[in-house]
C-alpha cells in the first residue's frame, strides 16, 4: 500500500509521487551537460531535490552516453573545518557510490593511494581526475547538500573542483552539479588565515565557474489534484469537492506540506483512515491544525531560522506597525530568506504559504503565550459564545499594565506589541478555536480571523468545526 512521503526521497514502490524530471526543464539540463558546464541547483529543504537528481542520475546512465554519480558529501560537514578529515570522507563516498550505483570497484582501491599521494588538498582532483582519464564515458557527477560543509573543507571541495575545471571531460568531469538549500553566491565560508585572524569568502569567489543557477520550484495545482489522485486511485477514497484547492491554496504547492497534509489527513487521523469515508475540507482543515500545533522536523527547522540576522530583517519588517515607504530590507538578506522558503518576492514580497503565515507568529509568541495568566473558561458565555468584548477589554487592561515589559521579551521587539495581543488571544482561543492570520510587507497592521466552534462539548474535547461557528 502506497503512502504519502514525508520524509527523505521518493521511493516509488511505496510512496505517490510526481514524476521527478518533470519538475525541471530537462532541455536546458541536457544543454548544460552537452555544453560542459559546471552549475547549480538549489532549494528550500524537503522540496525534492535528492529525488531528482537520482532520477537524473538513473536517466543520463540508462542513456549510456554518460556516467552518472550521486553523491551526499553531508556526512563530511561533521569535520567543520578539518580538512584531512572533511577530504577524505568526501573521496570515501564518492568511491562507495561508485561501486553502489555504478559497479564500479576501481574507485575504493585508489582512495588509499590517491590520499597518500596528494594530501587533503589535492586528493579530491587527483580521484576525479584518474577516474576521468580511464572510464570509457564522461563523467556527471552530482554532488548533494555542498552547503552543509564548513570553513577549510568547503573551500578545499569549491577551489579543487575549480582547480580540474579546465581539463573536463578527458582528465575531470565533464559536468559538476552543486547541489543545496542556498546558492553558491551566498555562502559565507569562515576561515582562519596564517596568524589565526577569521576571514568570511563568499562562495561566488571560491567557484567562479558556476555558469547558472537552477531553483527547483513548488509543485503546481495540477500536480497536486495528481498526487492525491494517486491516493484515490490506491485506496478508493475520493476527496470532495474544494479540496485540492483548499490544499494548493494553505501550501501554495510546497512539496512537504502538500505530502504533509495528505499523510495526516489520510494516515493519522481517525476520520481519514477509514477509506469508505472521502476526505472532506473539515477533515483537511484539521489536519492542518495538527500539523501546525505539533511542529514536525520540517516546520521546527524554519522556526529555528528565525532566530537568524538575516532572516530576523526581513521578518520583522513584515511583522512590524511600518510602512512600505519606511523599510529597507538588503537584497542579499531578502534572496537569502526566499532561498530558505520563508518568503515569495513575487508579485509582492509576503510569507511563502498560509501555513508558515500561522507558524512564525506562532512561534514568535509561544512562550509568552504559555505564561499568560488568563484561562480560556473566563471568556465562554452561557451560549457557548467567545465573549468577545469582554476578551478585548482584559487585553486593554493587561497591556496597559504589562505591555512594556512583556514587549520587550520578544526577540522580534519591533513586532512586540503585535506580539503581545497575538499571544494573548491565542491563549485563550486555544482552548478549543483557531485564529487565521494576514500580514505583510508595509500593511502596518495583523488582520486576525477568530473561529470558535459552538457544537457542544467540554474545551479541548470533542469540539471541531463540523457544525456552528462563531467567527470574528
Amino acid at each position: 500500500m502506497k503512502t504519502f512521503n514525508t520524509a527523505g526521497p521518493i521511493q516509488s514502490d511505496i510512496h505517490y509521487a510526481i514524476p521527478a524530471l518533470s519538475r525541471w526543464d530537462m532541455d536546458e539540463i541536457e544543454q548544460l551537460i552537452a555544453q560542459r558546464r559546471y552549475f547549480v541547483l538549489h532549494a528550500p529543504r524537503q522540496t525534492g531535490k535528492t529525488t531528482c537528481l537520482l532520477a537524473l542520475m538513473a536517466k543520463l546512465n540508462a542513456e549510456g552516453n554518460h556516467t552518472a554519480l550521486y553523491v551526499n558529501v553531508e556526512p563530511a560537514q561533521s569535520a567543520r573545518g578539518n580538512v584531512q578529515e572533511g577530504i577524505r570522507t568526501i573521496i570515501g563516498g564518492i568511491a562507495q557510490n561508485a561501486r553502489r550505483y555504478l559497479g564500479d570497484q576501481r574507485l575504493e582501491d585508489w582512495v588509499g593511494e590517491t590520499f597518500d599521494k596528494a594530501g587533503p588538498h589535492g586528493a579530491l582532483q587527483r580521484l576525479l581526475s584518474r577516474w576521468s582519464e580511464e572510464n570509457h564515458r564522461p563523467i556527471v557527477l552530482l554532488l548533494d547538500e555542498v552547503d552543509a560543509l564548513v570553513g577549510d573543507t568547503l573551500i578545499s571541495v569549491l577551489r579543487q573542483i575549480r582547480a580540474g575545471y579546465p581539463d573536463r571531460p578527458d582528465a575531470f568531469p565533464q559536468t559538476v552539479l552543486l547541489c543545496g538549500v542556498r546558492d553558491v553566491r551566498d555562502y559565507r565560508i569562515h576561515v582562519s588565515d596564517d596568524r589565526g585572524d577569521n576571514q568570511v569568502i563568499t562562495g561566488g569567489s571560491a567557484f567562479n565557474i558556476k555558469s547558472k543557477s537552477l531553483r527547483l520550484g513548488n509543485f503546481n495545482r495540477e500536480d497536486v489534484a495528481s498526487l492525491y489522485a494517486q491516493h484515490t486511485e490506491e485506496s478508493r477514497q475520493p476527496f470532495e469537492a474544494g479540496v485540492i484547492d483548499y490544499v494548493f491554496e494553505q501550501t501554495a504547492g510546497q512539496p512537504w506540506l502538500v505530502n504533509a497534509l495528505g499523510y495526516e489527513a489520510c494516515s493519522e487521523m481517525k476520520a481519514g483512515r477509514d477509506r469508505t469515508r472521502p476526505i472532506t475540507l473539515e477533515i483537511m482543515a484539521d489536519a492542518r491544525e495538527r500539523l501546525i500545533e505539533r511542529r514536525d522536523t520540517h516546520i521546527d527547522q524554519l522556526a529555528d531560522k528565525l532566530k537568524e540576522p538575516r532572516v530576523h530583517r526581513v521578518i520583522s519588517s513584515m511583522l512590524a506597525d511600518t510602512s512600505g515607504a519606511e523599510i529597507t530590507i538588503p537584497e542579499n538578506d531578502l534572496q537569502y530568506v526566499e532561498d530558505l522558503g520563508l518568503v515569495r518576492a513575487r508579485p509582492q514580497l509576503a510569507i511563502a504559504n498560509p501555513i508558515y503565515r500561522e507558524v512564525i507568529p506562532r512561534t514568535l509568541t509561544w512562550t509568552t503565550q504559555v505564561l499568560i495568566p488568563y484561562e480560556t473558561a473566563w471568556y465562554i458565555g452561557k451560549d457557548g459564545r467567545l465573549d468577545l468584548p469582554k476578551l478585548l477589554d482584559a487585553f486593554q487592561q493587561f497591556f496597559r499594565e504589562n505591555g512594556d515589559s512583556w514587549s520587550e521579551r520578544f526577540h522580534y521587539k519591533e513586532a512586540g506589541p503585535q506580539l503581545l495581543m497575538q499571544a494573548f488571544l491565542q491563549r485563550i482561543v486555544n482552548g478549543g478555536g483557531r485564529i487565521d492570520r494576514e500580514y505583510g510587507l508595509g500593511r502596518r497592521r495583523t488582520d486576525l480571523l477568530i473561529q470558535w466552534p459552538l457544537n457542544p462539548g467540554p474545551l479541548d474535547e470533542n469540539r471541531d468545526f463540523h457544525g456552528p461557528v462563531q467567527r470574528a
